[in-house]
């Protein structure tokens, strides 16, 4: 999810381990260990020369069962030399810091897990992306009164049970929150099947994701051997099935045989993708997982690259939204949210 939601978990975390034996820095340290698994952006724009290798690199690794409990023990061992002395020696153990920074570092590709993303898990002995849908990588009533929360609880002595209750009561509605939306998918997955059925599309496989910042509008993409479908369902519609389908064609203007790099791509994307050729040297590669602006536009994906041809290989240019106003985005957003 966003880093913003990631720190307060991860501030969390820190105080659930720590938080009783050296207050709000334990919210500190929890908040450094849920940043770390996000700085393979950084990581790896410094290891890889082309930008399609080092975007395919985020959530890889650094985000895996693995490099949590090898990043914790590191963690753990050298904070704990560092901060084992003066007037602080032996008021924590390094069992203690092994732990804060294992579940700080744990928790945060575990909620990754449950956007539309998707997350290593189980890297590097698998590349499978655990991606379950249910939730938007930003999500304000998942986050808001978790960080509320967060916020209260710095307040109180280290070892008031006021402390522990806002603790308790964060983690508790964002929790609720995630369980709720899990069940939201499970219903919204039932009226996109009924909608494909009732609109006599034979389909082979298909994937919905909640839009940004909300769980309430919903968009499917559906995938049959010539084409795919999208469209969008708001909890707020007066018809409760997906009426708008669009059909996208499944453009390839590239294949995996002319560069090895749409191959990864594909990966990346579950093969919802299409590509477009914009010159000789220029393609648009759009990620279907994601909406569609203009849904009457089929090359209008909010998440698209720019590639271009870079010795002997496809590279990437840096992305950038293809909306003028994030105001207007939002607006439109709303509206569609309120149901038709």
């Amino acid at each position: 999810m966003d880093s913003l939601t990631q720190i307060v978990l991860g501030a969390a975390c820190g105080e659930a381990v720590l938080g009783k034996k050296i207050g709000n820095k334990a919210l500190l340290f929890g908040a450094i260990g849920g940043t770390i698994p996000d700085l393979d952006v950084f990581v790896g724009s410094w290891l890889y020369g082309n930008e399609i290798d080092a975007m395919l690199f985020h959530r890889g690794f650094m985000h895996s069962i693995l490099f949590s409990v090898l990043a914790a023990f590191l963690l753990g061992w050298l904070v704990h030399k560092l901060y084992n002395t003066g007037k602080r020696f032996n008021s924590t153990t390094r069992k203690n810091w092994i732990n804060l920074f294992f579940w700080s570092l744990f928790t945060h590709p575990i909620l990754d897990c449950f956007t539309p993303y998707g997350t290593q898990l189980f890297a590097p002995f698998s590349n499978y992306r655990v991606a379950l849908n249910n939730i938007a990588v930003a999500d304000p009533i998942y986050t808001l009164p978790f960080l509320i929360c967060i916020i209260a609880l710095m307040f109180f002595k280290r070892t008031s049970r006021k402390r522990q209750l806002w603790l308790k009561l964060g983690i508790g509605i964002s929790s609720a929150y995630m369980l709720f939306t899990l069940g939201n998918k499970l219903y919204i997955d039932t009226i996109f099947r009924k909608s494909l059925k009732d609109s006599d599309i034979d389909y082979e496989r298909f994937s919905i994701q909640p839009a940004i910042f909300n769980n309430v509008l919903w968009y499917g993409i559906a995938q049959t051997n010539t084409a795919y479908f999208v469209a969008d369902y708001s909890l707020l519609d007066t018809e409760n099935r997906f009426l708008n389908f669009r059909k996208v064609p499944k453009q390839r203007d590239l294949e995996p045989s002319d560069f090895h790099d749409i191959k990864g791509l594909a990966w990346f994307s579950n093969h919802y993708y299409s590509i477009y050729k914009i010159s000789d040297n220029e393609y648009q590669y759009n990620d279907l997982r994601y909406p569609l602006l203009d849904l009457d536009n089929p090359n209008t994906s909010v998440f698209s690259l720019l590639l271009y041809k870079d010795k002997g290989r496809l590279n990437m240019k840096p992305f950038e939204p293809k909306f003028d106003s994030l105001e207007d985005v939002i607006a439109s957003l709303w509206k569609r949210i309120k149901g038709l």
